[in-house]
């Protein structure tokens, strides 16, 4: 079990006592999902209330009736209701969307997990015009790490949403700006830099780009899997999820870190966690500290050689079916909730519109990656060669779980960040010869 304790501030399972917002829908929704995993992530107290439980429904809205396709239904501190609420309305509805405080800056970086907090951290310490993007949470896929026991300094462990905060937090008191719950449309070059535009209809003008957007969980290939996300199927182990899975048997899909820690979390609560591991052992992603304590788990049975080929389903999840390298023949496993963490797939959408080069998988390429892929540097008009961390074009640069080549840790994400900053003083200096 962890050492992290169950009440902190900073602990995403522990649920507030006087939430101050409510939420109204299905519990098996994608949508309720959203809501429920952003506010988790976010830090904002709020109580779930199923549209079933017709007594504290009817006390909540004063008698009035719900439209079953206007769900869910978001109640704010101040008494307003948002019917079908989406996660920038309720954003907007608690003050977390604000407008950009100045019309350019130096550094705009896209993403705010380990990677673009550290550079948030360093550029405005420095005195550089910061501003960060983030569609969801701080913290990334990070964040939501019930404990980190590798990163240096913590002999304790730190956990991914205490992280976050204090990162948050320390970047702000710098006066690096946030941009809360409006993912980046797309990014256009400019004479002197970039334009990036948000979802919102908001444009950032700035002089240089860190992208460091992180991955996307990997799709699991399973016939009837997208229709129950939200309703027993998720992607990542979202923290919301945790205490609602109190007593409920649990498979987790994945053989790295961010599996192993999910397995950890969810063992408080559930009576019975399976990982399902498609390789033949767990040393071969996953960190030996953290395969040993899922070891330890008692109420935790790991499966290795074993893949998810179907589903057994009604209005939600009832059961998957798998097949095992050890095993002849399918086996069906009965559970309430599973959970999808195999791996990351780079999050570059929205960046394409730049013209940045990638590898085979989608990652961007960085430095001499660059330099040695043909055609990448056709319109690269500087004398020099691309910077250790900047893409095919120049002051657009790339740090963390997004940049190919990349070392897939939270500590080395920091370390990108971080090293970023002086990458882009020197793009600046630049700019101010021109």
């Amino acid at each position: 079990m962890s050492d992290e304790p169950r009440g902190s501030m900073f602990d995403y399972d522990a649920r507030p006592v006087t939430p101050q917002v409510v939420l109204v829908g299905r519990r098996a929704s994608s949508l309720g999902y959203e809501l429920r995993d952003f506010l988790s992530r976010n830090g904002v107290p709020y109580d779930w209330v199923e549209v079933d439980d017709a007594d504290r429904v009817r006390q909540l809205l004063d008698g009035d009736d719900i439209d079953p396709d206007r769900l869910p239904i978001c109640v704010l501190p101040d008494g307003s209701r948002l019917a079908g609420a989406t996660v920038q309305q309720v954003a907007g509805g608690l003050g977390m969307v604000a407008a950009p405080l100045l019309s350019e800056y130096d550094i705009t970086i896209v993403g705010a997990g380990p990677a673009g907090l550290a550079a948030a951290v360093y550029a405005a310490s420095e005195g550089l015009r910061t501003v960060a993007v983030e569609a969801v949470a701080p913290g990334g896929q990070a964040g939501t790490t019930s404990m980190i026991e590798n990163y240096l300094g913590f002999p304790q462990g730190i956990s991914g949403s205490e992280l976050a905060t204090r990162a948050t937090a320390q970047a702000r008191r710098f006066g690096a700006e946030l941009l809360l719950a409006r993912p980046l449309v797309d990014i256009l070059r400019e004479d002197y830099g970039y334009l990036a535009r948000l979802s919102d209809g908001t444009e950032v003008r700035t002089r240089s780009v860190l992208a460091a957007s992180g991955v996307d969980w990997r799709r699991l290939e399973v016939d009837g899997l997208d229709e129950l996300l939200g309703a027993g199927v998720y992607y990542g182990a979202g923290p919301s999820e945790a205490v609602s899975c109190h007593g409920c048997r649990v498979a987790i899909v994945g053989g790295g870190n961010s599996a192993g820690q999910a397995v950890v979390r969810f063992s408080r609560y559930a009576s019975r966690v399976t990982l399902l591991v498609r390789g033949s052992t767990l040393g071969a992603s996953m960190s030996q500290y953290l395969v040993s304590k899922v070891s330890e788990l008692d109420n935790v049975d790991v499966r290795t050689g074993t893949e998810v080929v179907g589903l057994d389903a009604d209005t939600r999840l009832r059961a998957v079916v798998i097949s095992s390298h050890n095993d002849a023949g399918l086996t069906r496993l009965p559970l309430e909730s599973l959970f999808v963490c195999i791996g990351g797939v780079p999050r570059t959408s929205r960046l394409v519109t730049a013209g940045l080069a990638t590898d085979d998988a989608g990652f961007i390429l960085t430095g001499a990656d660059v330099t040695a892929s043909p055609g990448a540097l056709e319109r690269w008009p500087l004398s020099r060669q691309p910077l250790p961390l900047e893409t095919n074009r120049p002051g657009f640069f790339a740090a963390g779980d997004v940049r190919s080549g990349s070392i897939k840790r939270c500590s080395a994400a920091i370390g990108e960040g971080s090293m970023a900053v002086a990458l882009v003083h020197r793009r600046l200096a630049e700019l101010g010869a021109e």
